[in-house]
């Protein structure tokens, strides 16, 4: 039979049922279209999701929320309404939720060992992703994440905010621009003044929680107080202490200073404890970590117990987060109230002054330039990461995960080598060398059938 311009070809009918079958799958919005949102894990911080989403109300809309606590359910769908929002659907099983065609996006803020698990999930069921810090609750989690955020085609940020911050992105800019000379290291501060969370007693799961869920690829323990709500950041099945809490923000920054967004240390020490307390939390409360990258070196030290202001800059006080990057010419102090660059008037000094005095002592340092925060950075990472969604670009994602599980990464080897108590050498694929103990924690024991998948 001849066709006629009205007679649409066996292939052009094939082209148009797969794009339908291809959209209704993966949805492709429209740059003045709403992102339809699930959000999974409604405590502290997802409560958090849900008042900043609902701000981004032009660009995205609550459709689900997700928690084991069906109190939490109840208290998330009387917010999103009082927000403004319609009544979402309600989950107790993320898995039930990935399935919604009501849902185009997720935003994860689940404890640390569901982020990676969630995050798979939502990308092989179509979804995009924002999840918390840290990306991962172990090195081998990182890895997969980024394969399946790549194989199904996703957008996945991940909550380092600080990436979207001006005066961050600006100290870094600076760096890269050689003011403070050539970096010899960078030094993260996680001095978050925390206290003992005392001892809770195993006891019956209460009324309204699916403790099994919430323990999901950890190990089943009985249920107690401390291992549920905030504390489960302080045991090792669910945590990854605050190196992988609050210090995250300072270890990204330092990584993305350095430059090191891709690559392993040669070697990494660390040392610590929880000191004076006695609790039932595992991670320690005071920490000092060291990587080494031959011509450059990066510190962190985290510590939950009293401490002085250190190193100067915007603001400094004794419950203090931040970073200072030490150059050849100077030093750049950032945090989250501000950026200070502080350089060198000579930028070398030899002879006489040299075989003097030192060379210390004849240098002189100015304030250069200096640069205030501008407030919440949460919701303009939102915002970048709603854009993305509908552009398709995850380059344009200032915290893609490729980045955030890699510094999420930095985190765990810190652990590990605290763990194991003795320096780790490393490789060019992120593995310890010649060390079964430190390798055997690189990944964890997964409870079926919450496992992370070899083949994403």
């Amino acid at each position: 039979m001849q066709q006629t311009p009205d007679t649409p070809t066996r292939r052009a009918v094939f082209r148009t049922a797969a794009a339908a079958i291809a959209t209704a799958q993966f949805p492709i919005l429209g740059a003045n279209d709403r992102v339809n949102l699930g959000i999974v894990g409604l405590g502290g911080r997802g409560t958090d999701h849900m008042k900043l989403y609902s701000k981004l109300s032009t660009d995205a809309r609550i459709t689900g929320v997700c928690d084991v606590n069906q109190a939490a359910r109840e208290r998330a769908s009387a917010l999103v309404q009082k927000l403004g929002g319609s009544k979402p659907n309600d989950f107790a099983d993320m898995r039930k939720l990935f399935e919604s065609k009501d849902i185009d996006a997720v935003s994860v803020a689940t404890p640390n060992h569901w982020h990676a698990l969630s995050t798979i999930w939502a990308c092989q069921a179509g979804k995009d992703v924002y999840v918390e810090k840290p990306a991962s609750h172990n090195c081998y989690e990182s890895m997969q994440m980024v394969k399946a955020a790549r194989k199904y085609k996703r957008m996945v940020q991940v909550g380092s905010q600080s990436r979207t911050m001006p005066h961050k992105q600006k100290a870094v800019e600076l760096i890269r621009e050689g003011a403070i000379g050539t970096v010899y290291h960078a030094r993260g501060e996680c001095f978050r003044r925390r206290f003992p969370i005392g001892n809770t007693p195993d006891q019956a799961v209460p009324a309204g929680i699916d403790w099994s869920l919430f323990l999901g690829p950890a190990q089943m323990k009985p249920f107690s107080t401390n291992k549920f709500a905030y504390n489960w950041h302080w045991f090792w099945d669910t945590g990854n202490g605050d190196i992988g809490n609050q210090g995250i923000h300072e270890m990204d920054v330092a990584l993305w200073g350095l430059g090191m967004d891709e690559g392993w240390p040669d070697t990494v020490m660390s040392t610590g404890g929880r000191y004076e307390w006695k609790d039932d939390a595992e991670t320690p409360n005071t920490q000092l970590a060291l990587f080494r990258f031959g011509d450059r070196q990066l510190t962190f030290d985290v510590r939950n117990l009293p401490t002085p202001p250190e190193g100067g800059g915007p603001v400094r006080n004794p419950n203090y987060v931040g970073n200072i990057f030490f150059g050849t010419k100077g030093w750049i102090v950032v945090d989250h109230s501000g950026m200070e660059l502080w350089s060198s008037k000579a930028a070398s000094i030899s002879g006489e002054a040299a075989r003097g005095a030192g060379a210390g002592n004849q240098e002189k340092y100015e304030k250069t330039f200096s640069m205030q925060g501008n407030g919440e950075p949460t919701e303009p990472h939102m915002k970048n990461f709603l854009d993305a969604v509908k552009s398709r670009d995850y380059t344009s994602l200032n915290a893609e995960i490729a980045k955030g599980a890699h510094s999420a990464a930095y985190c765990h080897i810190a652990n590990i080598a605290y763990r194991t108590g003795h320096q780790l050498k490393m490789n060019k694929e992120g593995k310890f060398v010649g060390d079964a103990q430190a390798n055997e924690l690189w990944t964890r024991k997964y409870r079926a059938p919450y496992v992370i998948p070899e083949n994403v």
